[in-house]
């Protein structure tokens, strides 16, 4: 089974009328305001993971400050999700912010069938993770059962759109904090799987998971070994970033690698399928 843990699609009404929402919400701005970075629906998605072999995509939500675009953009996953017949699953996403309305979308979303909450962009979104607002997606979290997906950046490198994200230290100690909670951090979180060489963080990160998603702008190939080994296999995802990066691409890289088969097939499918229950 291959899993793509970390995908994006929008809404066509989104994709149709990108400059309207360009000027609604500043994060979407500095990410989508490049007429080049490419937005994708839900067929779009199912077309590419055709030709890629890919069996299931999780379809990441996007991290809008408005709580009514979190919700309008949640009802389009869920629906892809429904129609999909499996091969979509849907973390949706929050604006805690508005906590009342944040708790009551939560409830909806895990009703209607999300798999988890991501991608949340804390620092985009307006709020800290050592904040009330991470008090309340921590209780969602254990409350429902949701897995919780963080946008995390690396303290260090090159800049890019969307760089200025949850920092690395922050996410740590928010998992560190909340070992109830199943939490992952996207874009290999900022680079902490390396520190698994200090011991205490075997134990402290038991709960929290790694995605691969933009592996290739970010890092050499060799964070696969370098996290392995560090950390452990059965913490990291696979994930391409569609449509930013290629799937295919993305999983000819993971099939290149000179690692061991065991690890190769967990990362690529059988860490996802545990993590969130896939066939359970």
């Amino acid at each position: 089974m291959i899993v793509d843990f970390h995908t994006h699609i929008f809404p066509p009404a989104v994709v149709r009328a990108r400059d309207r929402f360009l000027a609604r919400d500043e994060g979407f701005k500095e990410l989508y305001s490049n007429p080049r970075a490419r937005l994708a629906t839900a067929e779009d998605l199912l077309r590419s993971m055709d030709d890629s072999e890919v069996d299931i995509s999780v379809v990441q939500g996007f991290g809008w400050s408005s709580h009514d675009l979190c919700r309008a953009h949640n009802d389009y996953l869920l629906e892809a999700a429904a129609r999909s017949n499996g091969r979509l699953l849907a973390f949706c996403t929050l604006q805690p912010l508005a906590r009342e309305a944040a708790l009551g979308e939560a409830e909806r979303v895990a009703a209607a069938g999300a798999a988890g909450l991501g991608e949340l962009r804390p620092h985009t979104q307006g709020y800290s993770l050592a904040s009330a607002e991470g008090e309340l997606l921590s209780g969602i979290s254990e409350r429902l059962g949701l897995p919780l997906l963080f946008h995390v950046s690396e303290p260090v490198g090159h800049r890019y759109p969307g760089k200025s994200g949850l920092p690395m230290a922050e996410f740590y100690e928010f998992a560190r904090d909340h070992p109830g909670c199943r939490i992952i951090g996207a874009h290999w979180g900022g680079g902490l799987p390396l520190y698994g060489v200090m011991p205490e963080l075997r134990t402290e990160l038991a709960s929290t998971w790694f995605d691969t998603a933009a592996s290739s702008l970010l890092y050499r190939d060799r964070i696969y070994e370098a996290a392995i080994e560090a950390l452990g296999a059965d913490r990291i995802l696979f994930a391409s970033d569609y449509p930013l990066l290629n799937q295919s691409a993305q999983l000819q890289t993971l099939r290149a690698l000179e690692i061991d088969e065991d690890h190769r097939r967990a990362i690529a499918g059988a860490n996802a399928a545990g993590l969130l229950r896939i066939g359970a």
